[in-house]
């Protein structure tokens, strides 16, 4: 009989499909990820560039924030309904339509329709992220870590593609006779139409539909996630959230000290690549780490890393930020690769789909809040004075992350 509150066992060998699953949706992952990185490099000088004032620029990013945050409970819950496949393709059709926008939007010179297109556009980020629970499915216990850590790893591509094809956009929109900066979302657009078409072809079976046959089927009302049944799956959630909000605070304000300190965009572009490269270049490490000595263990590792990242921000000087920002993103890395195969298996398997839409939606509504706070707080106290401000954010981490894993049973689903 199953502990209430606690996840259903999970499969112990691999559903013969996965393998398949994983390739998708890696594929698609990528794609989303050119497509995120050509939008949010150039989003921010778009919105100059329509609303004519350069305060405003920040807007793009924190938009797209919110879209993200804003689908991910839609989204999930069509994946509970008709499985990831239907999701994730939609999720990629939201975002090709916020693609549209911009382009119509930044071809017209108007604000009213280029700012709706970056909340719209947050799909391509809701996606992105369900795409990592997805690749949990059909996973064993043993090798859930790893195989949502390929999926996030594979971020990279799009992070290291994608503002290289914002040149090239650019020369395609002003052959097409757009504005500047409005052909960088023809490229961005085609990227989501291959990424729609991808999982609606080829993500078959449906991970999530497949993983739910053989269960036994409910004859009452649907299964309801009641989140307050649920403590460990609370507090796996507020582990991801707490490292995002840790993450962005930081990161978020960083350019804005290193100016002030007198450095150029060349110092401010190598620190913030450091910082990119620590989040997703090690992602399969920390997942096979979470495998092997314990998703408790990453976890508590990523908060060390985030206390070093701390302490290197507050005692080198600011030509040595990358290594302050690299670190930050090694620590991301860690707590949140972890933490998601935590959520990823904190609920029975008709429940998880409602529970990582609620994990996505505060996580990014976090990330949102700290990048927002992060800004008064340089203002009052100072960049060494921001970085402090976080230790209280990762004492919740490390306490998070024993709460989530306090039942030895967790292990073995």
């Amino acid at each position: 009989m199953t502990t209430r509150g606690a996840a259903a066992p999970g499969r112990l060998v691999a559903h013969p499909a996965q393998r398949r699953t994983l390739v998708v949706l890696s594929v698609a992952q990528a794609l989303g990820g050119v497509a995120n990185g050509v939008a949010l490099g150039v989003g921010s000088l778009l919105v100059a560039q329509v609303t004519g004032r350069e305060e405003l620029a920040g807007l793009a990013a924190t938009l797209l924030v919110l879209g993200g945050a804003a689908l991910a409970v839609p989204l999930a819950r069509l994946a509970a309904r008709s499985g990831r496949r239907v999701a994730l393709t939609t999720g990629a059709l939201l975002a090709l339509a916020g693609t549209v926008l911009l382009a119509v939007g930044g071809t017209l010179g108007q604000p009213a329709i280029v700012l709706p297109g970056f909340l719209v556009l947050g799909g391509a980020t809701a996606i992105n992220l369900q795409s990592r629970f997805a690749a949990t499915d059909l996973s064993s216990p043993s090798r859930r870590g790893r195989d949502l850590s390929l999926v996030v790893w594979m971020t990279t591509v799009g992070v290291i593609v994608g503002p290289n094809l914002i040149a090239p956009g650019d020369a395609l929109g002003t052959a097409l006779g757009l504005p500047q900066l409005v052909g960088a979302y023809v490229i961005s657009g085609s990227a989501l139409a291959v990424t729609a078409l991808v999982l609606w072809t080829a993500l078959r079976p449906d991970p999530l539909l497949t993983a739910r046959e053989g269960l036994p089927r409910a004859s009452g009302p649907a299964a309801r996630l009641r989140i307050r049944e649920h403590p460990r799956a609370v507090a796996a959630v507020t582990v991801v959230a707490a490292a995002h909000a840790t993450m962005v605070g930081v990161m978020a304000l960083t350019p804005v000290h290193l100016e002030h300190a007198g450095h150029g965009l060349a110092a401010i572009g190598i620190t913030m690549s450091a910082h990119t490269a620590g989040m997703y270049a090690l992602s399969p490490v920390f997942g096979w780490l979470a495998d092997r000595a314990g998703a408790r263990r990453t976890v508590l590792l990523g908060a060390a890393l985030l206390l070093l990242s701390v302490a290197a921000n507050l005692a080198l000087p600011p030509d040595a930020a990358p290594v302050g920002l690299a670190l930050l993103g090694l620590g991301w890395s860690a707590a949140t690769v972890a933490g998601s195969a935590i959520v990823a298996g904190a609920v029975a398997t008709e429940l998880r789909p409602a529970l990582q839409g609620r994990s996505d939606l505060v996580m990014g509504l976090a990330g949102a809040a700290a990048g927002a706070v992060a800004g008064p707080v340089l203002g009052l106290v100072g960049y060494a004075g921001l970085n402090l401000a976080m230790l209280p954010v990762i004492a919740v981490i490390v306490v998070g992350a024993v709460l989530a894993t306090r039942r030895a049973d967790l292990a073995a689903r």
